[in-house]
């Protein structure tokens, strides 16, 4: 072991070592090749499907997009984007940390990663503050709750994303290790200091505030849901049983996926930056960081699970009509005729009660699940 460590990371050498005489730790990462080509290769071969068959649902869906669909749909894209880049970081990884495809493509994968793990906490942190205000502010959240606002807070969320990532199109680049071409995930030595102090002002403003969010959301849901007496005044059944479905998943999604990596990914910068002389320390780091790193992309194969979960009964008409090849004849809904499951709970001057009114119960939605 070297008696020093330079605070940068090659990212992309072969066979994983580090020169001698540079002064760095020697640790092999022989494990990527195997490890993150079979891990990418199996996310691209769940999420491409997946998340086009949602984003094919939802385009042939008769009814009117609500909030949630909405929310939805644009998590969708923001995985399928970055679900087709990943066959450019199988072959790489395949070949032994080789990148064959520019500069330009190493900019753009490595952003589409950053787009697609901050878009979808952003997302999820909106698809958490409707359900929270339909459950514990049906009445007074209906001027909020409304395709105008979600519209505008995707169309937010994608600005506030790209923003945020601007900076990532500068860091990446592509670079000569001992011969051959890498493409850094964070940033060359010469700039990990400033890299340093941008990655921890994005998990703060991306992962740690949104997170926050969601939690006091989610708290107070629970608090809500757990009053048998006031979950019934305030929403029905199938709101409750939506609700409590969507608190499980996103929950899972943020302790599998987002609260890991953030947490490997803070603990290998800083002790980068703090140039830490614990050789086995930083291995450690190291080796936890990158085995998460694609970890984190499985979000791509649990967001259409929450479209499931959370989109209505029209979903289940759509995929009977898939199984029998029936998608191009009108779908339910089509000629007045009503989605199966057709009555609903409703919310009426605060009471809950059932009702076959077409008019009633297109306010019945408008009001609770929306």
């Amino acid at each position: 072991i070297a008696s020093s460590i330079t605070p940068w990371e090659h990212n992309s050498f072969s066979g994983g070592r580090f020169p001698e005489e540079q002064g760095l730790c020697h640790f092999s990462e022989d494990y990527k090749q195997i490890y993150l080509s079979l891990t990418y290769s199996i996310i691209f071969v769940l999420g491409l499907p997946l998340n086009a068959t949602v984003l094919w649902l939802s385009w042939h869906q008769t009814k009117r997009w609500n909030c949630a669909t909405i929310y939805l749909v644009n998590l969708m894209v923001a995985d399928l984007l970055y679900v087709l880049t990943l066959p450019f970081l199988i072959i790489t990884y395949s070949m032994g940390d080789w990148w064959p495809f520019g500069e330009l493509l190493c900019k753009l994968v490595r952003f589409l990663f950053y787009t697609n793990l901050y878009g979808s906490i952003l997302l999820l942190t909106c698809i958490s503050v409707h359900r929270f205000l339909s459950v514990c502010h049906p009445l007074r959240s209906l001027p909020y709750r409304t395709r105008r606002h979600a519209l505008l807070g995707a169309a937010t969320t994608w600005a506030l994303v790209v923003l945020q990532l601007l900076p990532t199109l500068g860091f990446s680049h592509t670079d000569y290790i001992n011969g051959h071409v890498v493409c850094y995930d964070t940033t060359g030595p010469k700039n990990f200091d400033r890299y340093f102090a941008y990655g921890m002002v994005l998990t703060l403003s991306g992962f740690a505030f949104p997170f926050v969010v969601v939690l006091v959301c989610y708290t107070l849901m629970v608090r809500s849901l757990t009053k048998p007496e006031e979950t019934f005044m305030k929403a029905g059944n199938a709101v409750r049983a939506k609700s409590i479905r969507t608190i499980l998943l996103v929950c899972i999604l943020f302790t599998l996926c987002f609260v890991p990596f953030h947490v490997t990914r803070s603990f290998y910068l800083t002790l980068r930056f703090l140039t830490s002389q614990d050789c086995q320390l930083l291995w450690v780091a190291s080796l936890a960081y990158k085995i998460w790193r694609p970890l984190v992309s499985m979000n791509s194969c649990f967001n259409p699970v929450l479209y499931f979960l959370s989109v209505g009964n029209n979903r289940v008409r759509l995929l009977q009509k898939l199984r029998h090849n029936k998608v191009g004849e009108h779908p339910a809904g089509a000629q007045g005729e009503r989605p199966r499951g057709g009555q609903v709970w409703v919310l009426s001057r605060c009471s809950v009660g059932k009702t076959s009114s077409k008019t009633l119960t297109m306010t019945c939605l408008n009001t609770v699940v929306r």
